[in-house]
């Protein structure tokens, strides 16, 4: 592309170093004001939609539900860079074996929690009503023991009538750990495409209101 129309010749030169984010020195004519104005604006307003459209390629809405972060949920977050979603090997009571990637489709709030976990203990029943409520073809509350034993974990469903949840044991410290968490628990929400949402590090009331409006936007917005 050229543009002879303005008399300037390193217009070239000049878009060429702008796409390639180079500087690049060019001889300027001695130009009147005005025609410096009718020159350079051009350039400025394709360099802006050039800007526009580089930071818009690939990208997907950011922080989207920051603002049902209030009251019990105060402490959910996004995160920039999130890491991806763990693939490691996670077993159920009937000995399927399965990852977080064969129920992509559907949204999911995967939950990381141990019976040695004080504030995990707590939030259980609250995670078992949340996905008694909403649990379908387009959300699933996962959550994943990190006890030792399989049993010990079983054992502790039983005893507190979780019945809506599906067991998942994943012992894996090392995987919590890659996910950026510095501590049991760790509740992250997923879209159907396996993409950090947000996350809650830490203790929640996921049977509460703010619980329930953040997942109930999460599923019709992802």
């Amino acid at each position: 592309m050229s543009w002879p129309e303005a008399g300037f010749s390193g217009f070239d030169e000049v878009m060429g170093a702008i796409l390639k984010g180079e500087g690049v020195k060019v001889q300027m004519p001695n130009w009147s004001p005005l025609k410096w104005a009718l020159t350079i604006l051009p350039l400025i307003g394709i360099a802006a939609v050039i800007y526009m459209l580089f930071s818009a390629a690939g990208s997907r809405p950011a922080g989207a539900l920051d603002s049902y972060a209030t009251g019990t949920m105060a402490d959910f977050v996004t995160i920039e860079d999130a890491p991806s979603q763990s693939l490691n090997t996670l077993t159920r009571l009937d000995g399927q074996t399965l990852t977080l990637a064969d129920k992509r489709g559907k949204v999911l709030l995967v939950n990381y929690w141990a019976t040695w976990c004080a504030p995990c203990v707590v939030e259980m029943p609250q995670l078992n009503a949340l996905q008694a409520r909403y649990g379908s073809d387009d959300f699933e509350v996962v959550t994943i023991s990190m006890d030792r034993r399989m049993d010990e974990a079983a054992e502790f469903f039983e005893a507190n009538g979780l019945d809506a949840l599906t067991l998942y044991h994943g012992l894996d410290l090392g995987a919590v750990q890659r996910l950026g968490a510095r501590g049991l628990p760790i509740t992250i929400l997923y879209d159907r495409r396996g993409v950090e949402i947000g996350r809650m590090p830490g203790e929640a009331d996921w049977a509460s209101e703010e619980a329930f409006a953040l997942i109930e936007a999460a599923i019709e917005r992802y």
